[in-house]
């Protein structure tokens, strides 16, 4: 047999064969018996053997057809397996979230396995990553930021607002005597956010004195940063609590004492306005599913 393969004949062969009729292999191709009798024709020309025996009740496989036709037949069934499973692909809708890499690894990335369990047919892409985005020119469906809410342009959806707590490890802080009032913090190192701002401005909304030692320490850009500083001990960390609940109920982290500091910044859903079909349909269910969790923590 030449290079070129006589795929429509061989087709027209396998499905002969699967249903035992011409008629029946002609419906399954879309087209007239007369097209699957002229493939089978030329087919059995070209190979120089008769590859069905003719009965009254139809045609049956030839010795020669019976050795090639399993491995036809499986061949067949793998392309058409493999069409299915692109269509299918082809199929699922896809959502991309952009967060930052506090709230992604501490808080959202944990549950969205929930989500593709109740979602089987969305794939979610989750960037993490503090940069500023444009929706529309980057492709992103939901960007998950933390401010006050005000995004021109945009749909801003109102989703917690977490406070800050001092956190430390159980092992740094055992170094000390027993921390009761918040000025005791300065009895072990602060570590700082990015703009070294939090503790002193912490100790101001409660009234208290400041002190040079506040804006001392290492800083990080980011909450889970300061988290993992914190377990190693390094010092005593200002975090959401949202943030830090996985490691305080393992024990890895302790709250130095419980003196919660709300602020007005809160954590807003941001989406497009307009979104329009299945986009809007994923954008919905996403956030039902957020806002579903966030209730559950919560009440947790």
């Amino acid at each position: 047999m030449g290079a070129v393969l006589p795929l429509l004949a061989l087709r027209a062969f396998v499905e002969t064969s699967r249903h035992g009729s011409l008629t029946a292999a002609a419906e399954v191709m879309g087209v007239t018996p007369g097209a699957v009798s002229q493939q089978l024709r030329q087919l059995q020309e070209r190979l120089g053997v008769s590859l069905f025996d003719r009965t009254r009740h139809g045609v049956v496989l030839s010795a020669a057809g019976s050795r090639i036709y399993p491995e036809l037949r499986q061949a067949f069934d793998q392309i058409a397996s493999s069409l299915h499973a692109l269509e299918a692909w082809q199929g699922r809708s896809s959502l991309r979230i952009s967060a930052a890499p506090s709230f992604a690894a501490q808080w959202l990335a944990p549950r969205l396995a929930d989500f593709s369990a109740r979602h089987p047919g969305i794939d979610v892409q989750l960037d993490a990553s503090p940069t500023l985005v444009d929706l529309r020119r980057d492709g992103i469906d939901i960007a998950i930021r933390h401010g006050l809410g005000q995004y021109p342009g945009l749909h801003a959806e109102h989703l917690l607002a977490p406070a800050l707590l001092p956190v430390a490890s159980p092992a740094l802080l055992a170094t000390v005597p027993a921390i009761t009032r918040v000025q005791h913090c300065l009895r072990l190192p602060l570590l700082q956010d990015s703009e070294r701002s939090d503790w002193r401005l912490w100790f101001q909304a409660l009234g208290l004195p400041q002190d040079a030692r506040l804006q001392r320490g290492p800083a990080f850009d980011d909450d889970l940063l300061l988290i993992r500083a914190a377990a190693a001990g390094q010092g005593i960390a200002l975090v959401r609590d949202i943030h830090v609940a996985d490691e305080v109920a393992s024990g890895r982290l302790q709250v130095v004492l419980q003196q919660p500091w709300p602020q007005s910044f809160a954590y807003y859903a941001v989406t497009r306005p307009g979104s329009e079909g299945s986009d809007r349909a994923m954008v919905a269910a996403f956030l039902a599913w957020l806002q579903d969790n966030i209730s559950t923590a919560r009440a947790a």
